[in-house]
């Protein structure tokens, strides 16, 4: 019954922050200036694509290695190639560049993260709690008990 009401609270707790998130969104979108030179600009792209690297490696090779928590990185997978195809649009000058960075979202990042997030839903939706059952079988075997006793 505690984690019913724990998990309530972090829900609304959460619901909260998205709407204290609406006035902020309003104050930068009303103060901030539309350009600004911005320091070690090559680092954050650099590492943005290094997390999107680590992230998919992590993904294919537990998807190798038929390891239902797959879906964890994926999800991350996926929501680091959506935010890149939207910080490459965004921040694309006009012309060629804006048009470069439509096709490579377009093209590449939006289908890559369309099919890591169907592979972060896919164990829940197969089996129900995949990772339950994975770990209670690799604790079993590791006790040497059987799954019913």
């Amino acid at each position: 019954m505690r984690r019913a009401a724990d998990r309530r609270w972090i829900g609304w707790g959460l619901v909260g922050g998205a709407a204290a998130l609406m006035p902020w969104m309003w104050v930068l979108a009303t103060t901030m200036p539309s350009t600004a030179t911005v320091s070690n600009w090559s680092t954050a792209w650099v590492g943005l694509d290094a997390m999107e690297a680590a992230a998919l490696l992590g993904t294919g090779v537990l998807l190798l290695r038929r390891d239902p928590r797959y879906g964890l990185g994926a999800a991350a997978a996926g929501a680091l190639l959506a935010a890149d195809a939207w910080f490459d649009v965004a921040t694309a000058a006009p012309g060629a560049g804006r048009a470069s960075a439509i096709m490579l979202a377009a093209g590449l990042e939006l289908p890559l993260a369309a099919l890591c997030a169907t592979l972060a839903a896919r164990p829940f939706t197969q089996r129900g709690a995949v990772i339950d059952d994975w770990v209670n079988s690799a604790r079993q075997s590791l006790d040497g008990s059987t799954p019913d006793g």
